[in-house]
């Protein structure tokens, strides 16, 4: 069994749960409870700049929740190691959904209301499905990236293309080998 720490809290890694541009996030439980650590990675991105990464995760985390997005609270930051702990969400994620033909007009309603809260604070989020787990029908920003508003990466003008089985989800499923 493998094991990952957290500021010396131990914990039994259950599974990866994704790869993002920022970090690797495991499920991972104290024997009671599952939460999530998300263990930052510095490896290169093409298509994004960061600066000090865990810095920057916290400071969106801060962001957003005073934005109002719903989320996973944060538990716990273990700076020496660069890992966070978070609360975990369970539920089917929006890429799952689509995947399953099981998406629902509802859950685009309300990535629409955090839209209008996120655009009137000049920012965006990363809106590709896999960031969004449903949970008792209310649906969840799982990640904590936000950026400064650009039209090019809104909902409407990016993320919508990858909440449906467009041509952009159908190539992202193929060219990722996705069952």
């Amino acid at each position: 069994m493998e094991f990952i720490s957290a500021n010396q809290r131990k914990f039994s890694v259950e599974k990866l749960l994704g790869k993002g541009k920022g970090g690797y996030s495991y499920l991972v439980t104290d024997g009671k409870t599952r939460f999530v650590v998300k263990q930052i990675h510095h490896e290169p991105c093409s298509y994004y700049q960061f600066g000090n990464k865990l810095q920057s995760e916290l400071n969106d985390y801060e962001k957003l929740c005073k934005i109002g997005i719903p989320m996973p609270k944060l538990l716990d930051v273990d700076v020496e190691n660069e890992r966070i702990l978070k609360e975990y969400i369970e539920g089917y994620t929006i890429f799952e959904l689509v995947k399953r033909n099981e998406m629902r007009d509802d859950y685009i309603n309300q990535v629409n209301q955090m839209c209008s809260l996120l655009y009137k604070a000049n920012t965006n989020i990363d809106y590709f499905p896999t960031n969004f787990v449903v949970r008792t029908g209310k649906l969840f920003y799982i990640d904590y990236e936000c950026n400064d508003y650009m039209q090019e990466w809104d909902f409407e003008h990016w993320g919508i293309k990858y909440w449906s089985k467009t041509d952009e989800f159908n190539q992202y499923v193929h060219s990722n080998n996705i069952p």
